[in-house]
């Protein structure tokens, strides 16, 4: 039932986000997206009917909290995230923003991260300590061995998570684009006297044949 919850888990979440970008039904879409935490109930009642009839305790009733634990406190971060991916890659809308990598908003998104994993080890020790209480009168060890597993889990989490508070990640130096030499004016040409920059340049020529002229009635 646990494998089957979280097949479920993943068919849901694509047949909702294809009907609701490919299809284009979003009733509908959103009908088979909302059915996600239908599947965690299933398996509670499941989990309680199969201790009720009198069944020991074992690794897979402490597996059933933790997985409804993780879905309760990540369950619609994971479908708002995937949700974001596929409408900005089936209809074109704009990316969802990445999050942050370096200083003080990296160590409040890593915060955020730990407060939903320590939400996840609460829901399931209090699940696992509800069915201790359910069963007292069988062995309840594995179910224990769950609880401090959960609290383990949350514990090496928010020692990670402290990490980037106290060390923050410093982003790399931005290099600054190249300085352009501005260009070199080349000098500017003089006219030959008597004209000027505007004047055509058969004027030239024609004053060129009259100094030839004079030169040779001058000899």
């Amino acid at each position: 039932m646990i494998i089957a919850c979280e097949v479920g888990f993943w068919v849901l979440l694509a047949l909702g986000l294809a009907a609701r970008y490919l299809l284009n039904r979003r009733r509908t879409g959103a009908a088979l997206l909302l059915c996600e935490p239908l599947l965690e109930l299933v398996l509670f009642v499941v989990t309680a009917v199969d201790l009720r009839n009198g069944a020991e305790p074992t690794w897979q009733h402490g597996l059933a909290a933790l997985y409804i634990g993780w879905t309760v406190a990540y369950g619609h971060y994971t479908v708002r995230r995937l949700d974001g991916h596929a409408a900005h890659r089936l209809v074109g809308a704009p990316r969802p923003p990445k999050p942050p990598r370096h200083g003080m908003p990296r160590a409040r998104h890593e915060a955020g991260l730990w407060l939903r994993t320590l939400l996840a080890a609460a829901v399931a020790c209090a699940l696992l300590q509800a069915a201790i209480r359910y069963v007292s009168d069988g062995d309840t060890s594995s179910l224990r061995a769950f609880q401090w597993v959960a609290l383990r889990v949350a514990g090496i989490h928010g020692l990670i998570a402290i990490t980037y508070l106290i060390w923050p990640k410093k982003a790399p130096p931005q290099r600054s684009p190249p300085q352009r030499s501005p260009p070199q004016r080349s000098p500017p040409q003089r006219s030959p006297p008597g004209t000027q920059r505007t004047s055509p340049t058969s004027l030239l020529a024609v004053r060129a044949r009259m100094k030839s002229r004079s030169d040779s009635r001058l000899r």
